[in-house]
């Protein structure tokens, strides 16, 4: 198996982290809802992934719902002290699979203890508050109650770091004005690129920028250029958009996602991958 370790590491909170991570959405059944098809494989990716050396896993409650969480806690707790597990709250599921927006104080909470029994732990390494938005996408409507609300569990020390994810600059300043910031999690990849100047900025404050749906998510990207390039360097068009992301800036940790042993292996393998400055240009120019 690949090391996830070789690309470099960042600081996350207090604990250094591989930059290349994994993402627990595709450990539950279709639509990230109910159980996985597949449980052994599901126990046995995670598994792999440690072993491989990737020590920062992204994960939710809402995954299932408690489904991920749940086989996060059978495959590895007790968890190693290199381990750190990031989570997000602000959404419920409904038992037609739609996805909810949970942003009260009483959810909020109930989100985070959920959080805390189904990981089996006492306090959470990182928690992310999702704002709404457009799904996939920020608006400007104010967070100061949901993420205040965050930091007084902080405070209460069920909380280590806390972060943000689908959030606009505005948001960020209206975070960073009640409590510090470890992360901020948005949608970017080789050919969504709103966040260029973002991810800048927060590089130097020495913030993490975790690009949710690297790869496009539920639609895979695709592109004859990166197509082109893979072809040229021999591998998987996914593999170089994940290589692309870690050459993108040092502040970007990856979390691709996914329940097949088959996939991870390519996944974390991009981490030994250096694209050359033709390529890189050509891949550049996709935006």
């Amino acid at each position: 198996m690949s090391n996830a370790g070789q690309p470099d590491t960042f600081l996350l909170g207090d604990r250094m982290v591989n930059r290349m991570g994994y993402g627990a959405m595709q450990l539950a059944g279709p639509q990230v809802f109910g159980p996985p098809r597949d449980r052994q494989e599901a126990l046995a990716v995670l598994k792999a992934a440690r072993a491989a050396g990737v020590n920062h896993i992204d994960t939710s409650d809402f995954y299932g719902p408690h489904v991920t969480n749940q086989i996060i806690r059978e495959a590895l707790h007790p968890y190693a002290d290199d381990l750190v597990i990031v989570t997000k709250v602000g959404a419920t599921r409904g038992a037609d699979a739609s996805w909810n927006p949970a942003h009260t104080p009483a959810e909020l909470t109930r989100a985070v203890h959920d959080n805390l029994r189904n990981l089996g732990l006492d306090v959470l390494d990182v928690v992310n508050y999702r704002a709404w938005g457009n799904m996939h996408s920020p608006d400007e409507a104010s967070i100061e109650e949901g993420f205040g609300t965050l930091a007084e569990l902080q405070r209460q020390g069920l909380i280590r770091h806390l972060g943000l994810s689908n959030v606009s600059a505005v948001q960020i300043a209206q975070a960073q004005a009640i409590a510090p910031l470890v992360c901020v999690q948005n949608q970017y990849n080789l050919c969504y690129r709103d966040d260029e100047a973002l991810i800048a900025d927060l590089a130097r404050q020495g913030i993490a920028y975790v690009p949710f749906f690297p790869l496009g998510g539920f639609s895979p990207l695709q592109s004859e250029t990166l197509s082109s390039v893979a072809a040229r360097l021999d591998t998987s068009a996914m593999r170089v958009a994940l290589a692309w992301l870690l050459q993108r800036s040092p502040n970007l940790l990856l979390i691709p996602g996914t329940s097949s042993l088959a996939h991870l292996q390519d996944n974390l393998s991009a981490s030994e991958l250096v694209i050359d400055a033709q390529s890189l240009k050509e891949l550049d120019a996709l935006a």
